[in-house]
């Protein structure tokens, strides 16, 4: 089946399918890229993410403003230390969570909301 004109002169320009598929990200980045979406996807997560854009926070912060069980917390803290969003730094007997680079680029492209 032919594909559309504009399609295959663009597909040309570039080298054809295999010129294509050169440019397209590795496994490994593309397996990272779906870690930080998949931490972002959950509001939760997101509210998080933003009040610590504010200021670096404790648990109990946290947990006030996400309004769940200590255990639940864990896990969405948990799921945003593995997508290098967060990190907890440990100050007397309190962990402090704040943004890391990666956690600070993601929010710097902020998006209109829909109509």
């Amino acid at each position: 089946m032919p594909i559309p004109r504009e399609v295959d002169d663009s597909l040309r320009s570039v080298g054809g399918v295999p010129g294509l598929e050169a440019m397209l990200p590795g496994e490994d980045e593309l397996a990272e890229t779906s870690r930080i979406h998949h931490a972002l996807s959950e509001p939760l997560r997101l509210r998080i993410v933003h009040a610590l854009a504010v200021q670096p926070l404790c648990v109990c912060v946290i947990k006030e403003i996400a309004g769940i069980a200590d255990s639940k917390l864990s896990y969405h803290l948990n799921q945003l230390k593995k997508a290098d969003l967060i990190v907890g730094e440990q100050q007397g007997s309190w962990i402090i969570y704040r943004l890391t680079p990666r956690g600070e680029r993601c929010l710097s492209a902020r998006y209109p909301p829909p109509d």
